[in-house]
């Protein structure tokens, strides 16, 4: 049930996140159920990697500075969505860093709202 909730909680953020910044493009809400579905899924299977890849190339310096690092990788991921599917359109890279913050911060504020519930 967890896990469900979780990409409702994304599904709605990637949504939102459409909606807020001009440069991240999803054409509807069951776009963005499909998009958090797969962005889901990359951060599941190459979010670690990554994180350990930075962590290695940069000396432990990513490790240390581990929210920038997590907000580049899911950039990234976001980035890697975009290329997989036609339902999600990113501008350029710094509108999928914008993205990755915006629903960072719509998806810990779902977050909260469901655990205050």
């Amino acid at each position: 049930m967890g896990i469900l909730l979780s990409w409702l909680i994304l599904s709605f953020a990637v949504w939102l996140t459409a909606v807020v910044l001009p440069g991240f493009h999803v054409k509807s809400l069951w776009d963005a159920v499909v998009v958090a579905l797969i962005v889901g899924l990359l951060n599941f299977f190459l979010g670690w990697l990554f994180f350990a890849v930075f962590t290695i190339a940069t000396l432990g310096l990513a490790w240390l500075l581990a929210f920038i690092t997590r907000w580049i990788i899911n950039a990234i991921i976001l980035k890697f969505a975009d290329a997989m599917t036609d339902r999600l359109k990113i501008d350029s890279f710094g509108w999928a860093l914008g993205g990755a913050f915006v629903i960072s911060v719509f998806g810990a504020i779902g977050d909260w709202i469901m655990r205050a519930l």
